[in-house]
């Protein structure tokens, strides 16, 4: 099913050609190139963390923290949101006055369903029990949920809403886990199973249909400090639009994304760093983090006007959710077939890499190979002007 360009925006990228003059914004869209090379990165980190030659063998920083704390494998996802926020604020502008609020309202609707169902739909390939055991939420049904939130929030508010709403979610999330105890447990956020976030998921969504037994990092209440790093985003692309310099705008990214960042870091000694309940110090460090990735971007592409070798992080982020997608189900495919007793991954792991290197040097070998897989498909579809929209 497609959608019309603008529709699609927030997470599919328009491309300027390598080697094109002019600044690096395209005539047809506002939508930055070094926004795409991000978005590229991002793409390129979650295929590399989600599909080793082997789950027994991984590199620390690939892998995910186990609670408490992060690894550069924590950054993808909130890169990601961070990244629709930036890109809602130079799509929707031009497409609220184009199409008319309402139109637009419908528009969001109609994505976020989509997504939502797209997200069920993966989640119906890792599970063997039928619907009873279906894990209703998930990485797409998340990025559904706070495209929705944000989008509707840049449509009937300003700057300084968005930027009171963001403090808001950041203290409210906090005030609850450190408040509100849970089924005789104390309030806090040190243990799986006792949070109040935990207790929500198990309550509303029921043990059945969550990724753990009785928790899920994807869960219910910690989507709303995720929305919170998508209107972080959202800021950050206000800046963005502005008239400044681009060496100005390069400059206020990398300060305000050192500042967020210490911001994390201070916020990390009283509720600590956590992916899977998305801490408020989460939100701020990864946001920091993703502000400073940006800004580097920005200064390579917007300043230095260095493109052609970022030409491949800027194919990699033309279809993003159809390489998430279709990675993952590969990934599932290659997890679920055998020869001679053995996955087929860690077959082909065995059989390419294992035999010369060490057990997660192999496993990472093939994890950059399937990377590279995908960029060549993604090339092909970019050189044909292909794009996948939902």
């Amino acid at each position: 099913m497609s959608l019309p360009a603008q529709e699609i925006a927030p997470l599919v990228p328009a491309i300027e050609p390598a080697g094109s003059e002019g600044t690096a914004q395209t005539p047809r869209s506002s939508r930055l190139v070094s926004l795409d090379a991000f978005r590229g990165l991002t793409i390129a980190g979650m295929i590399l963390v989600n599909n080793p030659g082997s789950w027994d063998h991984s590199y620390e920083p690939l892998t995910h923290a186990e609670w408490n704390g992060w690894t550069p494998a924590d950054l993808v996802f909130p890169f990601f949101l961070f990244i629709v926020g930036v890109a809602i604020t130079f799509s929707f502008r031009n497409l609220a006055m184009e199409a008319g609020h309402a139109r637009t309202v419908l528009r969001i609707l109609r994505r976020t369903a989509l997504l939502f169902v797209l997200g069920l739909a993966l989640n119906q390939l890792t599970n063997t029990d039928g619907l009873s055991t279906l894990r209703v939420p998930g990485v797409l049904q998340r990025i559904a949920l706070c495209y929705l939130a944000a989008s509707l929030t840049f449509l009937y508010s300003g700057a300084r809403t968005q930027a009171a709403l963001l403090a808001g979610l950041l203290i409210a999330y906090g005030l609850m886990l450190a408040l509100v105890p849970v089924a005789g447990h104390r309030p806090g956020w040190d243990d799986p199973e006792a949070n109040l976030a935990a207790y929500l998921d198990r309550r509303v969504i029921g043990e059945n249909h969550l990724y753990r037994e009785t928790w899920d990092p994807e869960g219910l209440l910690s989507t709303l400090p995720a929305v919170a790093t998508t209107l972080l985003g959202m800021l950050t692309g206000h800046w963005l639009r502005s008239s400044r310099p681009p060496a100005r705008k390069t400059l206020g990214l990398a300060l305000g994304g050192m500042a967020v960042l210490m911001a994390g870091l201070a916020g990390d000694r009283w509720m600590p760093i956590n992916k899977n309940l998305w801490t408020s110090s989460y939100v701020l460090f990864t946001g920091g983090m993703a502000m400073l990735t940006l800004a580097a971007c920005h200064w390579l592409i917007d300043v230095k006007r260095i493109q052609r070798p970022l030409l491949p992080l800027v194919v990699f982020g033309v279809n993003p959710i159809a390489v998430y997608v279709l990675s993952t189900a590969g990934g599932e495919l290659l997890d679920r077939l055998t020869i001679h007793g053995t996955n087929l991954r860690e077959w082909i792991c065995e059989a390419l890499f294992v035999r010369w290197t060490t057990p997660n040097a192999a496993s990472l070998l093939f994890a950059a190979s399937y990377a590279l897989l995908w960029l060549g498909a993604t090339t092909l579809l970019y050189r044909r002007k292909i794009i996948i929209r939902l």
